[in-house]
Order: structure tokens, then sequence, then C-alpha cells
């Protein structure tokens, strides 16, 4: 008898990777989210059961029911579960099951997980070694998140943001940096550095940690591990390293060197500095795997990107509309400058141009815990739009919102800076623009269904006015 899994929030981008896993694998899976969305589409599609809303009666008939930290413990279906004693499993829980019977390989890190993960996976397909791959985004060009193969290499995205990743226990691990994040559950820098330290012993004792090597904390921690490890990162020390880097438009291009020899040019079709760096970190995962440089160099050439990542929403009337997850101070200011550079540079970008950035803070406690932080780094906008929180369940904190971070960027720069109601975005947006803006939406929340709102209300407006001089033209 088949197996029937349950997910409580199955639209959630790792959620979804999970269950398209067991789907391939033929089990039976169901779940429920608050609304439809691109991943239950997907699943749907591959014969799972999708409901909308969170009900008891959802979970009847399953043997197992998958929840992440993000459920809350009073939501109907959990309840119902350990009610009838119906076993319940964290998602990481689960996946790391799964990876026992492969060769691990995990990405962790503050940032840049989504796309050095994906990066890796594009590799190892290229490269003909048919990888199960759990990816917590969408790749472009693919729509994949998740892949079931029949090869030796199991590649994952691993969440640190509840310590779920020390349930992993890879032969490579792959970790992009550490940050002051995720302060609702770690606190302090104490405890952020304790989770790292103990992942990194849980890579296996015949295996490889690779760390960026600019990293002066992540450093400390690898070093005393006893664990080998590689590094990646900028400096000639670093084991994969890159160096005359050049930004032209929307790609980028550097010189790889591999222990201080020069491996060639590697070609990327997507911008930034810190997309350099995911890509070393590949690098440094396939020469592990001792793939062939010239098949790194050619699956880095013909990776896409991610959804939600830089991601180009459409160009109206010479403005461009793109937008980012960021939603920490460190990834603002990288995508940010990323965005200076590449509205200076390529066809078309000529002349005075705006950043015009929009950002919606995602969680009280952490716009709470990097204020300053988050105002430094949005000064990198020549025009600013800060709209509402973005809870993500959390409750508001007296005294902080959008609002007392619009006054803390106003101390620090002259720039334009506005509170905007989250519903008045679209329309004041309109109102601001004028052709050559490049517009950059920032955020994790719903500011991703926003920014589409944005690109279809100038689409209508461009036609309008359009219509309107076509209409004055008397022949």
């Amino acid at each position: 008898m088949k197996r029937h899994y349950h997910f409580v929030g199955i639209g959630g981008i790792g959620m979804g990777a999970l269950a398209s896993l067991l789907l391939a694998k033929g089990k039976i899976v169901s779940g429920s989210d608050l609304k439809e969305n691109q991943v239950t589409e997907k699943l749907k599609a591959q014969g799972a059961r999708i409901f909308v809303g969170h009900d008891a009666r959802h979970m009847e008939g399953a043997d197992v029911v998958i929840y992440t930290s993000a459920v809350q413990e009073h939501n109907p279906e959990l309840a119902a579960a350990k009610a009838r004693h119906v076993p319940v499993l964290q998602r990481a829980v689960l996946l790391a099951e799964l990876m026992k019977s492969h060769t691990g390989i995990t990405v962790a890190g503050a940032h840049g997980k989504t796309t050095t993960t994906s990066m890796i996976a594009g590799l190892l397909m290229k490269a003909g070694l048919n990888p199960t791959v759990a990816i917590g985004g969408i790749v472009n060009g693919s729509a994949c998140h998740a892949q079931l193969g029949g090869g030796e290499y199991f590649v994952a995205e691993v969440d640190e943001s509840d310590g779920s990743f020390l349930h992993f226990a890879p032969k490579v691990s792959v970790i992009t940096n550490i940050d002051y994040e995720h302060l609702d559950y770690y606190h302090n820098w104490e405890n952020i550095l304790s989770a790292y330290r103990a992942f990194i012993h849980k890579t296996t004792p015949d295996g490889l940690v690779l760390v960026r090597g600019d990293d002066e904390r992540l450093m400390r921690l690898v070093e005393e591990s006893g664990r080998s490890f590689k590094t990646f990162g900028f400096l000639p020390r670093h084991n994969i390293t890159a160096r005359n880097i050049q930004f032209d438009h929307f790609h980028s291009r550097f010189e790889c060197v591999i222990d201080g020899k020069s491996r060639g040019e590697v070609q990327l079709v997507i911008p930034g500095r810190h997309n350099v760096a995911n890509a070393l970190a590949c690098i440094g995962t396939g020469l592990t795997l001792s793939i062939d440089f010239d098949v790194i160099r050619e699956s880095l050439k013909e990776f896409q990107g991610v959804q939600r990542r830089f991601q180009v929403k459409g160009k109206i009337d010479n403005i461009w509309v793109i937008h980012d997850y960021a939603h920490h101070p460190t990834e603002i200011e990288a995508t940010l400058q990323t965005a200076q550079v590449v509205k200076r540079s390529g066809p078309g970008m000529e002349g005075e141009r705006r950043l015009i950035a929009v950002f919606q803070p995602h969680r009280y406690s952490r716009l709470q815990a990097l204020m300053d932080e988050f105002a430094r780094s949005l000064t990198t906008a020549d025009y600013l739009i800060v709209t509402d929180v973005y809870a993500a369940s959390e409750k508001p904190i007296e005294g902080i919102s959008a609002e007392t971070l619009c006054d803390k960027i106003r101390e620090k720069t002259e720039k334009p800076v506005f509170y905007v109601k989250k519903e008045n975005v679209v329309d004041d947006l309109l109102s601001a623009v004028h052709p050559g803006d490049f517009v950059m939406t920032l955020g994790a929340g719903d500011i991703s269904s926003m920014t589409d709102h944005f690109v279809s209300a100038l689409k209508e407006s461009v036609e309008k006015k359009s219509k309107v001089k076509l209409e004055g033209i008397k022949v």
C-alpha cells in the first residue's frame, strides 16, 4: 500500500520541492495552503491533491503529516494529526532521511543559497551525473526546483533559519557566508555561530567543506573544526578565486584562478559580484567531484538565474522593472549596487537614469534588530519608496515601522525617501516614473505580486498615452 504524505503549507517553495520528490517516488501526496500558486499548480499536474485553506478534514487518511517552523502549533491540520497520533515530521527531517541513500551535497549560508544550489544542480545535470535535487527557488528557463535522479548525488539547499540544517550529514558542505540574521530564532551572534559550528561538524569525516574565504567568522569555525576545507572568494590566497572581473549590462565575466593557476575566462548571463562568488562556490564543488573544467564553464554560461533574484519583470517605455527577493541589508546593498552598474551599461542604457527602489520590510523583528543597517543599505537608491512591513505572522513591535525606517534613512541621505501605504504603491510609482528609469522592487513578502500589478498598470498607462497621441494626429 502506498504511503500517504500530507503537507501543511504545501505551496512553500521548499515544501513543494519535497512533495515533488515524493510524487516522483510514487507516493500519495496531499497538501493545503492559504492560496494556490505556481508551486501548487505544478504539484497538481504531478498528481497531488491540493486544498485551499486549512481544515482538519484535509489530512484524513494521511500516514505522515509534514510541516515547517512557519506552521503555527494551533494549525487545525497539525493539531488533528497530533491528536490522532499520526506521525508529524519537520520538512528538513524527511529531506535529510531521503538524502541518506545518496552522497549529499548541501548549500547553507545567510545569502546566495538558492542561486548557488541551482548552479550546482545544473552543473551536475550538465555533467550527466543525474542528481536528485531540492532547491528553495525556481530556476529560470526550466520551472524546476526539484528532480528525482537516478545518480549518486543529492543536491539540496538547507535552511539555517530554524536550525533545521543540523539534520543533514553531507559529504560536501558549501557555506556561502554567515550573517546576523534570523534573530527571531537565534537571538544573538553566539547562537548563530554555535549552529554553524555544529553544521560543519555534521559534514562526514571524509568529506569537504567549501567556504567563503573572506568571511572571518566562518573561517575561524572551519579552521578549528578538523574537517578538510577549501576556500572561495576574491583574495589571491583563496583556493578558488576570480580576477579581472567585468560587468556588461546583465552579464558578468571573470578570470578563474584555481590554487594560483589561471583556468581562463568564465562567463555568466547574470549580473553582480555576489553572483561571481556564487559561481566560484559552484566551480569548487564541480572540481571536488572531478568534473571537467570546460563542462563547468559551459554550465555556468548557460545558467539563466532564479526567479525573484534580479528577475526582469518588464521593460515598458524604456522603463526597466526588476524584482529581487533581497530582504536583509547585506542582500539589499549587493542588489542595489548591481542595479547601479547595470543601469549604466549595455545597449539602451545611455544617459542619466534614476534607480528607483521600492522596499517592503520583512518581519518586525528583523527590522528592529537591523534598523541602522537597513537605512544605510537603502541609500544606494536614487529615489526610494518604503511600504508597510510584511509581518510573516509576527505581531507588530511598538516604534518599529516603515515610517521609522524612512526617518532613519533621511538622516543618512538627502535623496528622495517616501513612505507609501501598500495599497497606494502602484499608483504612486506610476506617478513617479518616467522613461529611462530603472525600477527595483525588494523584499521577501508579497511585493513580487505588487510588482506584477505595477507592470500591468504601466503597460496600460503607456498604451493609453499612445492612443491619445495617435488620436491627436490629424491626417
